[in-house]
Formats: structure tokens, sequence, C-alpha cells
């Protein structure tokens, strides 16, 4: 056994230095292996198939010539497949995804429903099996029409009510000097992360295990157990390295897939996600169409706001893009009305995809803000200042740090805003007319019960457990530098483990609450151990170990309005002959606490600003009304922003700290993309002096919005 003694010479925090990853080495090396490449002996290969249908039943799959393909080992479907339990409650009170219910009935909701799961010994054997299956439907008419106006339309809560309201909207608007009343719409967005979803799951000792892609082993644990009745206990889920998320990797149809054909061949089984399957399996974020009513005086103060949305959902789950949301924290006004509505249409299940609600909804909110702006004759950052809420506007909470006026200081100073002239249409670059533009960002920030474990080993090393994600974030990293600081040691001597369920439960990698949430069980299990240590406890062989649990903490925790905040920059060029739009430049300045590695911080700012400009000039899934299919399901034909399309582009944070947080630390995986897109419009705007509604901004549309105004 070994004496621990404390350091007493003074030693820099890690926590706000840049660190590289402490994982870089292994992925660039190959070492780090993905969900798609774990080895197990026995393992087979499962490939989904998929309904060629809109919507439907199955009449008859001819399963048998399938069967007698070299290497086929099942074909699963609704009438051999394992039962599951769908009436459960998931995680955080939320209701089950019944996407991930495969195989339970010869129903077919959308064109891309999972009916049935093909194994094989082989991956190549699996697809070619699965592609020769012959599926017989009874077909019947589908609708995908998504529009505003659609009659189905009906209120319905969220992760937030549906519903806000105060005050008399049409009192305050007819008492308004100046009003704007628009419609502004965006399109049916993908995430397509790098690693496309994959899991293999396997029974070990009559134990389930699945090695998955996920946001969240608790999660995804939570659901399994659920689903097939098992006790939590004897359900384990490992994602070490995972390539993207977004929102997209919680519990799918391919891991359920994947659990009933190894619980059937009593083998490992192993079901990936092709580019294609994505699209229809993995979620994705719904279309918006939303009213904006501003009434303001003449000199800008907000007596009105309405912001009404409205999205899509599935007829298999009820999920809601809160666009409206937004409104409830940023601005105040005498009557304050927001909702947010969906239509279940004969299209697949949307999901949480970054900044879900915050991104569509500040397009709307801040262009709608620049349109008051330029009706009152204020200089846009000023019109915003100048409504500026002391508490919630909604709530009525206080703000626990609102330094949005700041970022707006610090960035037009480095922007050059002051020399900017607000008229519209006057700059020009040879064939480019240049425009500028801003928005203000906001993003929650929470904090969700979780626990962990470090332990303190006898040749003054350390090693701490927490079923955290890091979904190519650097979470890995900044966890490490959370715990060298707790413990009051170097880095060299932290070794951080995530991704296991079995280090017990904790918070997903999710709602920009990840880092948060897990520094703060990280913290106080280092505190205790510290302490332990402090008493000269003598170290055993197998260490001496500590388990934090924060949900009393958590629970403890006064209410307020938590967020960061954010001001975005864009300079654009546009050619009026070809209607291309250019990004040139963009600059945001946030305000998201305590800063624990600026390296990977900076490159998730930069990476959700990057998004903004994809949201605003490239991406747009469109459906065929034949097919009820999306149009160029893959990354060729779905446009996202490439190298070519990212300019200058920088983002940089202000000194925000609240004296009375328990951690300190705000989420800024999403902050970054909510009003980027709305500051690239307001550009093309102020560039063209033609305003831009409707998401993509394509060429073909700033060419036709000049010809209907021609004097712009």
């Amino acid at each position: 056994m070994t004496a621990f003694t404390t350091e007493t010479p003074p030693r820099a925090a890690s926590v706000g230095t840049a660190h590289t990853r402490v994982e870089g080495r292994d992925k660039v090396t190959g070492a780090a292996r993905y969900a798609g490449e774990v080895p197990f002996a026995g393992l087979a290969h499962g490939w989904l198939v998929l309904s060629t249908v809109a919507r439907g039943r199955i009449r008859a799959l001819d399963t048998d010539p399938v069967l007698a393909m070299p290497g086929v080992l099942a074909v699963l479907d609704h009438r051999n497949a394992p039962r599951v339990t769908t009436d459960y409650t998931s995680l955080m009170g939320m209701r089950p995804d019944l996407t991930c219910a495969v195989f339970q009935h010869d129903r077919i909701p959308h064109l891309g429903w999972p009916v049935a799961l093909v194994v094989a010994e082989t991956s190549e054997q699996a697809r070619e099996a699965a592609e020769a299956l012959v599926v017989h439907y009874e077909q019947q008419p589908h609708d995908i029409d998504f529009t505003a106006e659609h009659p189905d339309a009906y209120l319905v809560d969220g992760h937030m009510p549906a519903v806000t309201e105060k005050g008399d909207l049409d009192a305050e608007l007819a008492a308004s000097a100046v009003v704007v009343d628009a419609e502004y719409t965006t399109p049916e967005e993908h995430h397509n992360p790098m690693e496309p979803h994959a899991a293999t799951a396997r029974w070990d000792a009559g134990r389930l295990e699945v090695i998955d892609s996920n946001q969240g082993a608790t999660w995804v644990v939570g659901d399994l157990a659920k689903l097939f009745s098992l006790d939590p206990a004897s359900v384990r889920v490992r994602s070490e390295h995972v390539g993207g998320g977004f929102g997209s990797k919680g519990v799918r149809a391919h891991q359920v897939a994947a659990v009933m054909a190894a619980t059937v061949l009593q083998r490992p089984v192993r079901v990936v996600l092709t580019r294609r399957q994505m699209f229809s399996l993995a979620g994705y974020r719904s279309p918006t169409a939303q009213r904006v009513r501003l009434g303001a005086d003449a000199d800008g103060r907000l007596r009105a706001l309405e912001h009404r949305a409205v999205s899509l959902t599935s007829t298999v789950h009820e999920f809601v893009e809160p666009s409206a949301g937004v409104a409830r924290v940023m601005y105040d006004a005498d009557a304050h009305h927001t909702a947010n509505r969906v239509v279940r249409l004969d299209v697949p299940t949307p999901t949480f995809m970054r900044a879900p609600g915050e991104a569509p909804g500040s397009f709307a909110l801040e262009a709608a803000l620049d349109e008051l702006a330029e009706k009152c004759g204020i200089d846009p950052i000023e019109l915003r200042l100048r409504n500026e809420p002391d508490r919630g506007p909604v709530s009525g909470l206080p703000f626990a740090g609102r330094n949005l006026i700041a970022c707006f200081r610090e960035g037009a100073r480095r922007f050059g805003w002051a020399d900017r002239d607000p008229r519209p249409g006057l700059r020009r670059d040879g064939r480019w007319l240049l425009g500028t533009g801003t928005a203000a960002a906001s993003f929650p920030s929470g904090a969700a019960p979780s626990t962990a474990t470090a332990t303190a080993h006898p040749d003054g090393t350390f090693t701490v457990r927490i079923s955290a994600a890091d979904i190519g974030t650097g979470a890995r990293t900044a966890l490490t530098l959370v715990a060298a600081d707790a413990l009051q040691v170097p880095t060299e001597r932290v070794r951080v483990r995530i991704g296991d369920s079995d280090f017990g439960p904790a918070m997903i990698a999710g709602g920009s609450m990840g880092t948060r949430s897990w520094s703060w069980a990280i913290t106080s299990a280092a505190a205790e151990l510290r302490e332990r240590l402090a008493m000269g406890a003598e170290i055993p062989a197998e260490g001496i170990t500590v388990r934090s649990d924060t949900t009393a903490a958590v629970g403890a925790l006064a209410p307020a309005e938590r967020h960061s905040f954010g001001a975005q920059f864009a300079e654009v060029a546009v050619d009026a002959a070809t209607g291309e739009v250019r990004v040139r430049r963009m600059l945001g300045i946030f305000a998201a606490g305590r800063i624990v590695n600026p390296l990977t911080a900076r490159n998730q700012l930069l990476g959700g600003m990057i998004w903004g400009i994809s949201m605003a000039l490239h991406e747009e899934a469109v459906r065929d009304r034949a097919s009820g299919g999306p149009v160029g399901a893959d990354l060729a034909g779905y446009h996202v922003a490439t190298h070519a399309d990212v300019p200058h582009i920088e983002a940089d944070w202000i000194d925000d700290t609240d004296p009375d947080d328990p951690v300190g630390i705000k989420g800024i995986g999403e902050v970054g993309i909510v009003g980027a897109a709305a500051a690239v419009a307001n550009a093309v705007w102020h560039a063209t002096g033609v305003r831009h509604r409707s998401l993509p901004i394509r060429p073909d549309r700033v060419l036709s919005a000049a010809g209907e105004a021609p004097d712009a």
C-alpha cells in the first residue's frame, strides 16, 4: 500500500488552456475503433430491407428463395420477430420513438420503413439477399405535402409548452407605430454524421451487450431494457468512439433489429446503416413554416411579439421542432404570444438536430428584427440593445448571466460595423454586390443528474469513469482537464474512461448539457476523493474509489434563465447576374461560461457557424410527391457547405462568469449555429435590397426575387 501526499507547489490550471485531443493519436493511426469496426468471433451481419411504398400494408414476403441463398442465416419480419414493449417513458420523461419498434406489424407508415432484416455470414451476402427479397404491398394513398395552412395542424407540447401568452396582442399591434408581419420557411435538413449508424449485439452469459454508435449509453440501455422487458443491470452498452451525432444517435431501428437477430441466432449480429438508409431511419430536422408579427413604437421598443411555428411529424411518433421557443428568451414585449404546431404526414419521424427549434426559429425571429430595424430607421444592433429584457420574457425568472450586449459590442468593434452604410444595394466589388448582416444567438445551459467514479492508484495516477459520450466534440479531453484540476494533478496523471453504461447513469451528449453535467459529477467525485486522501489514507493495490451522484445538487439549483449567448456577423457577396451568394467572412462572439479547452471549443463554435452558412445557402432535402421519398438521398445530391464555401471565419468569446454557478461551464455545441443563417440572410438583403424569407437562398431564388423587385 502507498500513502498519498498532496501536491504542495502551486500548479497552473488545466482548464482554460489549449490541449490537443487525448485520443487524437489513436484516431489518426486507426487504433480508435468505432462501432462498426470492433471484431467479434462468429460475427453475423444484418441488412435492413426498407419499404418501397410510402403508405400501405405488407401482403406477403417471399422469404424462402432468400433463405436458400449462400450464407443466409435468417430473415426477420413482422411474422417471426421477437415482440417488444412500447408502453414506457424514455429518457428525461420523453415518449419512446416508435420508429425503433420494428417488425411488430404489417403497416407501412412511410417510404423507407424497415420491413425485414436479412442476416448472413458476411455483409456482402446479407446485402445481396436483402436486395433479392421480394415484398408484396397493398399500397394506399399517401400525403407528404407540408404547408403552413395544413388543416390538420394542431398544438403539441414537446420539451417545452406548446403555447405561451401574455398581454393583448391585437391591441398592442394596433397601437404600434411600426409593424412587421412576415412568414418564413426552412426546409427539411439531414444530419449526415461522417460515421454511419452501427450497432453490434450479442448475448454473453445471459447478459445483453451492445457495441453502438450513440450519444448516451444510459439512454440506449434504458430503452433497450424496456423494449425487451429486461433488467437494466443485464444490459451493457459500449460506445467508446463516435464519429458525429448532432442529435440523431439515440435509439434507432438498427439497434433493435440487431438485438432481435442476436436473440434469435444466439450469436453476435452487426447492423450498419448505409448513407441512403440514414435519410429515412436516422431522423432529420423538420421543415418549418413560421409567422412572426412584431409591433413597436417609433423608437423601436417592442409592444407586440408573436411567433407561431408549424413543423411536421410522422404518423408513428409525435415530434415537434419548437421554433417559436427562441422568442421566449430573446426579447420581451407588452403582448408576447408564441405557439408550436405540428402536422402528421406519411413521412419518417423527425428528431433532435443541432439546436432543435433555436436554429430555424432564430432565422425567422432575427430576420424579422432586421426588417423592423429597417422600418424604424434604427441600426439593427441598436434595436436589439433597446429590447434587452432584464428577466425571462415568459418565465419571469432572472437571467443567470446575460452578456449579449457585450457580445454585440465586441463583435461590432472587431467586424468594423461602425463603417457600415445602412442603405442596401450600394457597395460593389466588380460584379459582386456586397452586404453585411448580424443576428443574436442563444441556447439553454442546462444540467442533468449524472454519476461518476474517481479512483486513486498507488502509483500516483487517477482513473475517472463516467458514461459520457464524445461524439467528436472533444468531450474526453475536456473532462480530462476538469478532472486534473479537481484532483490538483497534471493531466498526464489522469485517465478518463467514457462510453460504457457499466460506469453508471449519466447525461447524454445532447442539449448542450453534456460537458456541464459530466464535469459536475467528476468534480464532486474528485473533491471527495481528495478529502479521503488528504486524511492520510493508505492506497491499496486496487486503489481507492469514490462515487458521486449529482441528482440532489442539480435539483437544488435555484430557478433561473440559464443560457449561452452570442452575436453573429456576416459579409456576403452576391452576383446579380447569376444569383450566386458567397459568404466572404463571418465573426461570432459568444458568452458561454467557463471555456474548458479553447482549442476544441473554437472548433465547435466554428462548426456551428459553418453549418449556419450551409443552412442559409445550401441544405435542402426535397421529397418526391409520387414516391414520398427524398430526392438525392446521399452526399452528392444533398448539398452541404464545403471548404470552398467557407472563407475567413472567426469565433471568439468574452468573459462570462457566474459566481453563483457551481460549475461555471455552459454549452457551446449548439449556440454556434443559432443566428448564423439569419446573419447571412440579413447580409443578402443589405447587398441586394431584397428580403429572402425562405431558406436556402439559392441562385434561382435570388434571380427570381430580383426580377420581382427591379428597382432593388
